[in-house]
């Protein structure tokens, strides 16, 4: 088993990059305290994690889109009194279409997930790392953090913020012990396109990228305490090239594409 009370915390464990996360820091032997939603697949996890990599695993299946949900983790960890190493930021929802045409109440969910959540992780945490100097906190993104996305405008724009506040934590802690970092995937082969109600065509779907792939690289960026980790070089060229263009032109673009 592996030493000490020592974990790493990822939400959005159950499934997709989130998945493929626990299993990278579960083969290098890494306790786990997986959180989501779904708890039936959080036991099998919990089961197949302890049995082949000889860790010990904690779930939480908890939904942290609801008020006091962080809370309940804290006061989990607290009462375990488990050094939390690295946590992973992972959890993420989007909605797509016209803003106006939106769902009511569905943009107080999304920023309750995507940016509320993740920043009372981040905060709560990274003052443990602060003061033992040591961790490391891994908040993922998208490449839409660098460009306005009509059609998606609430996802892009909860993006644009989880980048922005990652790369100015990056600073600030770096000389304190404590590694910040985002990854920034562009579109993964898992089920966030489908629960968003983005349909892909047949041709599009030849650029998605495999989740395993995806937390493979900012698995690897994260442990070297890179800022800003962008997976394949597709996306790495049309986040350089998006430099260059006029940022109308980009919006342009992508609202062709979201047809």
């Amino acid at each position: 088993m592996s030493n000490l009370n020592n974990y790493t915390l990822i939400t959005g464990a159950s499934q997709g990059i989130g998945l493929e996360f626990s299993k990278l820091f579960a083969k290098d032997k890494h306790n786990l305290i997986m959180v989501a939603r779904d708890e039936k697949k959080l036991n099998e996890l919990k089961v197949n994690f302890q049995k082949e990599y000889g860790i010990k695993v904690y779930i939480l299946p908890i939904d942290l889109s609801v008020d006091n949900s962080c809370e309940k983790v804290f006061k989990f960890v607290d009462e375990k009194n488990i050094t939390v190493d690295n946590l992973i930021n992972n959890v993420g929802i989007g909605c797509f279409g016209f803003f106006h045409e939106g769902q009511d109440g569905f943009e107080e969910r999304l920023i309750n997930i995507n940016i509320i959540t993740l920043t009372k992780f981040t905060k709560h945490f990274i003052r443990e790392m602060t003061e033992r100097k040591s961790g490391g906190i891994l908040n993922v993104a998208s490449t839409a953090a660098f460009v306005g996305g009509p059609k998606m405008a609430m996802y892009y724009s909860s993006k644009a913020y989880v980048l922005s506040l990652t790369e100015s934590l990056h600073d600030e802690v770096k000389d304190l012990g404590v590694r910040v970092s985002c990854l920034c995937p562009g579109p993964v082969k898992t089920g966030f396109q489908e629960k968003s109600g983005i349909k892909k065509s047949e041709k599009a779907k030849k650029y998605l990228m495999d989740a395993d792939k995806v937390a493979k690289q900012g698995y690897i960026g994260f442990l070297k305490g890179k800022a800003i980790i962008i997976p394949g070089y597709k996306n790495k060229l049309l986040v350089f090239g998006n430099k260059f263009m006029p940022r109308a032109l980009s919006r342009k673009i992508i609202l062709m594409n979201n047809k």
